[in-house]
């Protein structure tokens, strides 16, 4: 099914959403200059539309304990169908990677963990990120800081 191109209120929207997506209903439709109910209508024709995936908490790692982000790169020994399919579903079932993602170049994945300290992230490849059959190399590197944590981006136009 198409989806109804974005106008410039629908971006005014998303826009408000991705800065704080707990804003209430009334603010929103305040912000982008609509009453209430043609806003909440808006934002459902968006969510079933597919321009809203969900809606995210951005969790402190460190306040639980997980102060350690590690950016794996992940070269698989065969890259037919069923192998890149495995190695996806077991990303999704590893609570420590909190991103995944297939890539093209050198490595197969760039995945990122979060883990409490090196031992921690020890146990995570000899338990877990080895054991998934089809792992041929990795390469790790420890993030010093984060500069910059958004689960998505709008830009100011499209098209």
């Amino acid at each position: 099914m198409p989806r109804k191109p974005l106008d410039e209120i629908d971006r005014k929207i998303l826009r408000e959403l991705v800065a704080n997506a707990r804003i209430t209903s009334s603010q929103l439709a305040e912000r982008v200059g609509l009453s209430s109910s043609p806003c909440w209508q808006r934002v459902r024709r968006l969510e079933e539309d597919g321009y809203i995936d969900g809606y995210v908490a951005i969790l402190n790692q460190e306040a639980l304990g997980l102060g350690e982000t590690v950016i794996v790169e992940v070269t698989l020994e065969r890259h037919d169908d069923e192998a890149l399919q495995r190695f996806g579903a077991a990303m999704l079932a590893l609570p420590e990677v909190i991103e995944a993602y297939l890539t093209t170049g050198e490595y197969d994945y760039i995945i990122k963990v979060a883990v409490s300290g090196t031992s921690a992230y020890e146990e995570f490849l000899s338990k877990k990120l080895y054991k998934i059959p089809g792992v041929r190399h990795s390469r790790s590197c420890f993030t010093l800081r984060c500069i910059k944590n958004k689960a998505s981006f709008m830009p100011l136009s499209l098209g």
